[in-house]
C-alpha cells in the first residue's frame, strides 16, 4: 500500500504477525520474545528488500525493547552481534511515539475489530525500553491530532536526513 502523502509504501507491522500471534494476542496473552522474532525477522526482511530496491517506506510497529529494533535494524539481536555486517538498513529511522498512558488507552479503545485488545497495555508499557543516545531515533508527542503528529515526524526526519 503506497501512502498518498509520502509517496512511499506503507505497512502495518500487525500484517506480519503469524496466526497464532493473533490468536495469543486475541485471547489477551503477552507475546513472549520468542513469539515476537519471527514477526520482527519478517519486518526486517521487508524492510530490507526496499532498501536494496533503493525505495523509502513506513512500517509502523511496536519495537518496544531494544533488542526487537536492533533486529529490525541488523536481522539479528543485540546479544548475538559483536559487528556491524551488510544485513544493516543504514537509512532506519525510528519514531517513538512518545504519549500518556490515558491517551494511548483511549486510542485503543477506538480500533474497532483490532485483535489486540487494550488490556494488553499494561504488558506492553511494562516491557517498552526507552531508546538511547545509541539509536537512531525521534520522539515526537502524541498529544496531537494525526495530522500534527505525522508533520511533526516528517519534519523532524527531514532535519536528520538532511544533514
Amino acid at each position: 500500500m503506497e501512502d498518498t502523502l509520502l509517496g512511499v509504501s506503507f505497512r502495518d507491522a500487525d500484517e506480519f504477525h503469524s496466526v497464532e500471534n493473533k490468536k495469543k494476542m486475541s485471547s489477551g496473552i503477552p507475546l513472549t520474545d520468542e513469539d515476537r522474532y519471527p514477526w520482527l525477522m519478517a519486518i526486517h526482511n521487508y524492510m530490507k528488500d526496499l532498501h536494496n530496491e533503493g525505495k523509502s517506506g513506513v512500517v509502523t510497529c511496536s519495537a518496544l525493547k531494544k533488542s526487537y529494533r536492533q533486529i529490525l535494524l541488523t536481522g539479528s539481536d543485540i546479544s548475538t552481534r559483536d559487528q556491524k555486517t551488510n544485513s544493516d538498513i543504514e537509512s532506519l529511522v525510528f519514531v517513538l511515539l512518545n504519549g500518556s498512558k490515558d491517551i494511548i488507552l483511549s486510542r485503543m479503545s477506538q480500533r474497532l475489530g483490532h485483535f489486540m485488545p487494550s488490556s494488553l497495555l499494561e504488558s506492553q508499557l511494562a516491557t517498552l525500553e526507552l531508546p538511547d543516545n545509541t539509536e537512531r531515533c525521534i520522539q515526537v508527542s502524541i498529544d496531537n491530532d494525526v495530522e500534527g503528529i505525522t508533520d511533526e515526524i516528517i519534519k523532524r526526519i527531514s532535519e536528520i536526513t538532511d544533514s
